[in-house]
């Protein structure tokens, strides 16, 4: 009887798979060839992982049919910095979005191939859910951002302004519009990462669609060059602007 307490061990690693993983090159390619016929995805995920894999290799794996029905195997393939670029753009279009992400994001790859992921990902966007577009926005390339920015819901520019990638040019396009909603404007106003830049603050409080509670706070530390053109501008809320001529010492 087997002692109850006994942790269980783990499976030892199959030698095929030990092999994939620490192979030279041509002896890589030669193991591949040789077992082709049962090669498994954690088998091929070690080949691809293997510091000596090369771009013929990959391509050994991409002519088998059989290899490609895995998502692992095409997911790998496409994520690799040796994939030939023209194979790993066929594999872009039936990735996840998580693993667009991540093609997106990694400098080891052609600038075109990362455009692509980019394109795909942008196209999908639509049919996201709210929480999938916030773990996005928290992450996303400056290609997503730019599209994300645009989003409606809160909680996705909520998480956009806590991406490290996000500049100011980016976040301006939407402090300009009028047909941003205001509870973004006011999202934006008290992030305290970005709510105190100067060409940010005036953008919102000549932004009629700005809550008039932020205006009404901004237009304190406005430079007085500034103020003029707020104290005239008739799309300016009438209060807003009167508090800008008092601040310009014009109180008539």
């Amino acid at each position: 009887m087997s002692d109850p307490l006994q942790q269980p061990t783990a499976a030892p690693e199959p030698e095929l798979h030990l092999r994939l993983r620490e192979a030279g090159s041509e002896e890589l390619l030669a193991l591949l060839r040789a077992h082709a016929g049962e090669l498994t995805a954690p088998a091929v995920r070690h080949a691809l992982r293997n510091p000596y894999c090369t771009a013929e290799t990959i391509e050994e794996i991409a002519n088998r049919q059989r290899l490609l029905s895995f998502y692992e195997v095409r997911r790998d393939i496409a994520l690799h910095p040796r994939a030939p670029e023209t194979l790993a753009a066929r594999f872009v279009p039936t990735l996840w979005w998580r693993d667009l992400v991540a093609l997106a994001l990694d400098t080891r790859l052609r600038p075109t191939l990362r455009r692509t992921a980019e394109v795909h990902l942008n196209a999908r966007l639509p049919e996201l859910a709210v929480g999938e577009k916030v773990a996005l926005a928290r992450r996303a390339s400056p290609g997503i951002l730019s599209q994300l920015r645009h989003d409606p819901s809160p909680q996705v520019i909520a998480a956009l302004l806590d991406n490290p990638r996000l500049t100011e040019g980016m976040l301006a396009p939407l402090l300009h519009s009028a047909s941003t909603p205001p509870a973004i404007l006011e999202l934006i106003a008290n992030d305290r990462r970005w709510g105190v830049r100067y060409p940010l603050r005036l953008a919102l409080v000549r932004n009629p669609a700005t809550p008039l509670k932020i205006s009404w706070r901004m237009v304190e530390a406005l430079r007085k060059s500034d103020l003029r053109p707020v104290a005239s501008d008739p799309r300016i809320p009438e209060p807003v602007r009167r508090r800008a001529r008092v601040l310009l010492g014009d109180s008539g």
